[in-house]
């Protein structure tokens, strides 16, 4: 693990803040000063200093679940200045991270941790993820059939960020689907899928002509949205943390 990393995975420090304070030369490594962020670092046998206090490698982990409001980035910081979720989350989780991302439009359940191997092995996983979509049009036998077989495209730049590098984009079939409300100008269905790729929910309905215009996630794996208030959070319940506890134990992940 990089150095920058490592003090950002195992202390208060953000990924930038851990450079700067790297780079200041606030930090020792085995006794000796190090002003490489980029250093590789044995987690078990190397022996880190940050301003004279140790940053240890714990496998203690906090998991919070956050309602994302519309309107907020899932970054650190935005170049265009637009609003972080972490200018709304509390102080004491400045340094967890984001469990996958929703983009700025989209809304609800957003899982934080500061474990960089719970981060990983979520985000990595094909637990099930339930979103509520409004779009615009029908809802039309080609989606379904699409939503229950999968979809590969070769142009997969519909409903993709302007800049993005992906290109073709295999989606799996969903796990389920429900219509709550079928019309030509808007409809609203429920659906469960199993991957969190890059606004895959909007690319795959663009490639039907049909915009989502309305995007909320409600649930992951275990864990449900609820009644928790837009833009507040909470800490997972015993139920949910025991069933995390189970994933990881199936995944081999201490």
């Amino acid at each position: 693990m990089r150095l920058n990393k490592f003090i950002a995975h195992y202390s208060t420090y953000s990924r930038r803040e851990a450079d700067r304070t790297v780079q200041d030369g606030f930090v020792k490594v085995n006794g000796e000063l190090e002003t490489n962020p980029a250093r590789d670092i044995n987690e078990e046998r190397d022996i880190v200093y940050v301003s004279g206090k140790r940053v240890s490698p714990t496998n203690k982990y906090t998991v919070i679940v956050y309602n994302k409001p519309k309107g907020e980035i899932v970054s650190k910081k935005d170049p265009q200045g637009r609003k972080t979720i972490y200018d709304s989350l509390h102080k004491d989780f400045k340094h967890f991270i984001p469990v996958g991302r929703l983009d700025f439009a989209s809304e609800g359940l957003l899982l934080l941790t500061d474990s960089s191997v719970i981060a990983t092995a979520l985000m990595q996983s094909d637990l099930q993820r339930v979103y509520k979509l409004k779009i615009r049009g029908e809802i039309t036998p080609a989606m379904e059939k699409a939503m229950l077989e999968g979809l590969e495209l070769t142009d997969a730049s519909r409903g993709a960020y302007k800049n993005s590098k992906i290109q073709s984009m295999t989606f799996k079939p969903f796990l389920g689907y429900s219509i709550v409300k079928n019309q030509p100008n808007y409809s609203i269905l429920k659906v469960a899928i199993s991957e969190g790729k890059n606004r895959e929910l909007r690319r795959f309905f663009a490639s039907f002509d049909a915009e989502v215009v309305d995007l909320k996630r409600l649930e992951f794996a275990e864990v449900k949205l609820n009644n928790l208030p837009t833009g507040k959070s909470r800490y997972l319940d015993r139920s949910e943390y025991n069933a995390l506890h189970k994933f990881l134990k199936q995944k081999g992940v201490k």
